[in-house]
């Protein structure tokens, strides 16, 4: 029987820089590699991702079968790591085009870039800030029509009979709205489905993701998103604008849009991964400022999730772009409710002031906040294992587009019917008062006057759900709706993350901790106390929302001061972050974070902050890749044409080595040119015969990188005669001539340390007589990172 490869992505379509149908490559999986290491026994190599599947069904190539004889030297898998993610070029190519354009630009020059860029970052918030805007409203038109067209269905088949309709009419809209988004998204950009941020975490992180900055990707995620909430998915528009932004941020900045082969000739000195990437981390910022009224939890946000290499004005720069973008969607909505200037809805989730006595909380009470940081840390766990298993069905059994916009309609009935038989059966009617604030309570079995508590929850936008546990007057809910409530979109939240749609799960986390939080809140109350509020159910359903939060996402430090922020209140702050805490320690002793989890499973060689604790045995010498393949300072042309046609190898970065005239010596290090470098040089036609030859040869400039930046072509488009192949190519004008370099001994933590603090791509391990001896990329540091326990996950998931 043949052996099957079967390989998963964030997006559908084929890596760009291959043919339709080619297998992704994996992490030396090239014949000329001597730590090549042989496939598991059966030869099923399986990538696990969680969005969509591509070529299911793809015999392994001869060239894969010569690999099972290849020894292995270091216990680890670089199977569980993708070639088809690339390293981010931060550390900035300094040859000498480069330096002599720095060194012909004046004073008055620099500072012309500098009010450019807080321009653009200007321009981010702006734009960011429209967008949040324009989500916010079509989903409050949109799910307002929805809500009242079944409310009015409902109210007018209670007395006659026939809920049947209702039901039926409530599953429709939900599915048909859903299946618009799905599709949408499952057939037009994949790698639009989800929140976006683990993408955005890996952007930060140094990793270029296919496809994640695209216009085309900006549109389908803000339509996508639109669908999703007012489809009655349980999904949030939060965490989507952070990838918008990010997407907004990367647009903007370079000044033109590949996508729709416009260039508006502006910011052309900004066209690199170096400025590009802080661009980015401003835009997300600027999505969390618009998604949760945070801006200080923005840039905090973006500085916990992959900046190391920060200075004071780029941290100013990002906190500028929240602010603008908070305030752009404060006053345009302000506009839309008829109250121009009045700026009372910072983010699109509004928690509302926590005033008053309800906001005290005693001494006593911390060791309680504790106890439910501790039960979200459970719930987040027992979340994020579920998921990862359902992923892992997905994979298996949802891989085609047809298939994931069917099982986001199911999901979209389901959730219609579940809601509708819960809010059916439930007795819990609430007098409907003047404080009441609901937009479309349901009557439905209660007496007049009375609405449907359980309809609270239910019908109606997640946002607005939140906002009414946290609020509402104690007696709002009795505790059995709030439990049922929190069982079962507990797992309709776990169901609905991972389906082909855009969607966040902020808002979800947040409305099942609040439910079982204000649950907690009332079983306290119940205790006898002199104190009559000192168990205020709303204080109870916030401190829920931020343990349940922390336990899914296990973000700390941003998601303490984004709570805080979007309470307006700090008097919270130490609980928040007390719990916030803890359901970190107690979740991540069971099981990642949701984000983490999903990184991992799609083979993205992500870096965390620190090396691995027991890695200090290791050195560069075990960590390294070779041999290298270098070139000479002044290299053939032919030899660099096949160099970089090699499929197998598929490498990025080449040291540049001199051999010393009239010396037997082995050539030594003098640079490092990357492969865009090389196809820009061959495609200018840049060889010492022809420069020789014409008298009129324009001389190659930065310009002519930058146009061709970010899709360079393929090499495969650069045609090469039989003459040109004969001819030389002089790089040292080209090459960094000061690449980073370390000895062999150098411990891996210290090498670690200097990928994550310059943001490297490429470090060169030389000897003693400065000859390289190897070469060390973020997918050598990032296979160790997955150890024993990627293995095993990796092993289940081929079972």
């Amino acid at each position: 029987m043949a052996n099957i490869t079967k390989k998963v992505s964030w997006s559908s379509r084929a890596d760009e820089s291959g043919a339709t149908g080619e297998r992704t490559p994996l992490l030396n999986g090239s014949e000329q590699n001597p730590h090549s290491r042989q496939p598991s026994e059966g030869g099923s190599i399986f990538q696990i991702g969680r969005l969509s599947t591509v070529d299911l069904e793809e015999e392994i190539t001869s060239d894969e079968d010569s690999l099972r004889g290849r020894p292995k030297e270091i216990p680890h898998n670089e199977k569980l790591l993708s070639l088809k993610y690339e390293s981010l070029d931060y550390d900035n190519v300094e040859n000498q085009l480069f330096l002599e354009e720095e060194r012909r630009m004046s004073y008055m020059g620099f500072r012309c870039l500098e009010i450019s860029r807080w321009v653009v970052c200007g321009l981010i918030g702006i734009l960011t800030g429209l967008i949040a805007c324009f989500i916010d409203i079509a989903v409050e038109q949109l799910a307002g029509i929805k809500y009242q067209v079944v409310k009015k269905n409902i109210e007018n088949f209670t007395e006659a009979g026939g809920l049947s309709i209702s039901l039926l009419l409530w599953a429709v809209l939900n599915s048909a709205i859903v299946m618009v988004g799905a599709i949408i998204v499952a057939f037009f950009e994949p790698i639009a489905a989800g929140s976006g941020i683990p993408q955005i975490k890996c952007y930060l992180n140094g990793i270029k993701i296919p496809r994640v900055v695209r216009l085309k990707t900006l549109v389908v995620k803000v339509c996508g998103v639109i669908c999703s909430v007012v489809g009655g998915l349980a999904v949030g528009k939060e965490g989507p604008m952070i990838h918008s932004g990010a997407v907004v941020a990367a647009g903007v900045s370079q000044g033109r849009s590949t996508s729709l082969k416009k260039d508006f000739k502006m910011f052309e000195y900004f066209r690199r991964d170096t400025e590009k990437r802080d661009f980015v981390s401003a835009g997300a910022a600027a999505g969390v400022s618009a998604a949760f009224g945070a801006p200080v939890g923005g840039v905090l946000f973006s500085l916990e999730e992959g900046a190391s290499f920060w200075n004071q004005m780029l941290t100013w720069r990002i906190f500028f772009a929240s602010m603008i973008s908070t305030f752009t969607l404060n006053f345009f909505l302000s506009i839309y409710h008829k109250k121009t200037g009045d700026l009372s809805s910072p983010g699109l989730i509004n928690f509302g002031r926590f005033q008053g006595d309800s906001v005290a909380y005693n001494l006593y009470e911390i060791p309680l906040f504790i106890a439910m940081g501790a039960i979200g840390g459970l719930l987040g766990a027992l979340f994020n294992i579920l998921n990862y298993w359902l992923t892992i069905f997905r994979i298996r059994y949802v891989h085609r587009p047809c298939l994931q916009v069917m099982e986001a309609m199911l999901v979209a009935a389901v959730t219609a019917a579940v809601s509708f038989t819960m809010i059916y059966f439930s007795n819990d009617c609430q007098p409907l008062g003047p404080e009441h604030t609901d937009e479309y309570p349901l009557q439905l079995f209660c007496a007049d006057g009375e609405y449907n508590s359980m309809a609270t929850a239910f019908f109606n936008t997640p946002e607005k759900s939140v906002r009414s546990l946290f609020h509402n007057q104690p007696g709002s809910y009795n505790p059995l709706t709030l439990g049922l409530f929190t069982l079962t979109y507990f797992f309709l939240a776990c169901w609905t993350y991972g389906l082909a749609v855009s969607a966040g799960v902020f808002i979800p986390s947040l409305l099942i901790g609040a439910a079982w939080g204000r649950l907690f809140g009332i079983l306290l109350a119940s205790i006898p106390s002199k104190d009559t509020i000192w168990a205020d159910p709303g204080k109870y359903a916030l401190i829920g929302a931020a343990a349940q939060l922390g336990g899914i996402v296990r973000m700390t430090l941003s998601l303490t001061v984004i709570m805080v922020e979007a309470t307006g209140n700090v008097t919270y702050g130490l609980p928040i972050m007390l719990v916030l805490m803890t359901a970190k320690i107690v979740g991540d002793y069971f099981v990642e974070g949701l984000y983490d989890i999903h990184i991992k499973l799609q083979s993205v060689p992500f870096l965390h902050w620190d090396a691995p604790a027991t890695s200090h045995w290791l050195t560069a010498r075990e960590v390294m890749s070779s041999p290298v393949t270098c070139l000479n300072r002044i290299e053939k042309v032919g030899t660099i044409v096949d160099t970089l046609s090699n499929t197998s190898t598929n490498h990025n970065g080449f040291p540049v080595v001199v051999q010393v005239s009239g010396s037997d010596e082995p050539a030594k290090l003098c640079g490092l040119i990357l492969r865009s470098q090389l196809i820009v040089l061959l495609k200018h036609k840049v060889f010492v015969e022809l420069a020789r030859s014409r008298l009129t040869h324009r001389k190659l400039q930065l310009k002519d990188f930058r146009d061709a930046y970010p899709r360079f072509p393929p090499i495969q488009s650069i045609h090469v005669s039989q003459d040109e192949r004969e001819c030389m190519m002089d790089l040292t004008e080209f090459m960094n001539a000061t690449p980073y370099t370390v000895p062999q001994e150098t411990s891996l933590p210290r090498v670690f340390k200097l990928f994550r603090a310059l943001g490297l791509r490429h470090l060169v391990v030389a000897d003693d007589e400065n000859r390289v001896v190897g070469l060390v990329t973020r997918k050598d540091l990032a296979r160790y990172h997955l150890g024993k326990h990627g293995l095993e996950e990796l092993q289940l998931a081929q079972t």
